[in-house]
């Protein structure tokens, strides 16, 4: 089993009351030792807990109090009553003390009480509702860290694949325009720090998907990978970061390919997340690179239709909670003086 004695807890926060989050942490906790999970807080309302989960809590006020009540009870940081609570019926009050309790997780992880963040999912609906004007919660997370947002770049990470979507969240038709040799280059750069500094690896081995069918078949099917993919591999291998491709994608994701790398940067969101799902749906973990702390979540949403029902699958969180606890405890060695 893991030595967790020498590091400061892990800041769960539950994402909106009204979702599956308070179970989902609650079950985490029930599980902990079969799962060999690292000392964590839920922070949010107490009463979200209570709603779904029948389990020992005990109100703490510091890391300290945390690592007392963990073998016993689960640590619950509450913040503030989120109003009358129906599990599956987000609400203004919810969505503050969602955007309450990311504040509180931030804080207590960049003042190093707590060893890593994990994030419950929050309702984006819910949060604009409020005045919340970021588009999730990597851009809050980044401000908050003093990182600009296009250098948090995300990984998907799973046992026996990861994968980070050069564009995210806008419209396929909008991808080759967003698609740049900066792009490329920048976030290049993150993951191979990300994968030297959070997960151990001294050489990366990256690869890097083409845009169209066939990787552009030497631009028969399209110029994208001529003209901006393969002029990005050449500058990160002067920077000594060697990428291989861009290569085609339908053959890119094969076990036997795909185990020659430790990361597969890919153009658009759902190239990179169809075949992530497929592979791990229930123990994927959503982690974010180039910020100064270690930051995790779930792969999943609130999952209101479910909300309520006792019924949810905890294992993403716990993937999320191990995942956390492996990146700082890499870091940490990272950052140790060489002997």
């Amino acid at each position: 089993m893991p030595d967790y004695s020498n590091r400061q807890p892990i800041a769960v926060t539950m994402g909106d009351p009204a979702g599956v989050g308070p179970e989902v942490a609650a079950r985490a906790w029930a599980a902990r030792r079969e799962n060999n999970l690292p000392p964590f807080v839920a922070i949010g309302d107490a009463a979200a807990i209570a709603a779904v989960w029948d389990g020992p809590v005990a109100r703490v006020g510091d890391m300290d109090e945390v690592v007392r009540a963990f073998g016993d009870a689960l640590p619950v940081w509450h913040l503030e009553d989120s109003g009358p609570l129906t599990p599956g019926v987000p609400t203004p009050a919810g969505a503050t003390c969602a955007l309450h309790a990311l504040e509180t997780g931030i804080g207590l992880t960049r003042n190093q009480a707590s060893s890593a963040l994990v994030t419950g999912s929050v309702s984006k609906y819910a949060l604009h509702g409020i005045g919340y004007t970021h588009p999730g919660q990597t851009e809050f997370i980044a401000e908050r860290c003093g990182v600009t947002a296009t250098n948090a770049v995300m990984m998907l990470a799973g046992p026996s694949l990861r994968v980070v979507p050069l564009t995210v969240h806008i419209p396929l038709s909008e991808v080759p325009d967003r698609l740049t040799v900066e792009l490329i280059v920048a976030k290049a750069r993150i993951v191979a720090r990300g994968l030297r500094r959070d997960f151990g690896i001294d050489a990366p081995r990256i690869a890097l998907a083409g845009l169209n069918p066939h990787a552009g078949e030497s631009g028969q099917l399209g110029s994208e990978e001529e003209r901006i993919m393969a002029p990005a591999v050449a500058q990160l291998a002067e920077e000594g970061i060697i990428v291989d491709g861009p290569l085609a994608a339908d053959g890119l994701f094969a076990p036997a390919i795909r185990a020659n790398y430790d990361a597969l940067l890919c153009p658009y969101h759902d190239q990179a997340l169809t075949p992530f799902k497929a592979l791990h749906f229930h123990d994927g973990v959503n982690l974010t690179l180039g910020l100064p702390i270690i930051r995790t979540s779930p792969d999943h949403g609130t999952a209101f239709d479910i909300a309520g029902t006792r019924t949810a699958d905890p294992g993403p969180t716990i993937a999320a909670i191990a995942m956390a606890a492996k990146l700082a405890a890499a870091r940490e060695r990272s950052y140790a003086p060489a002997k």
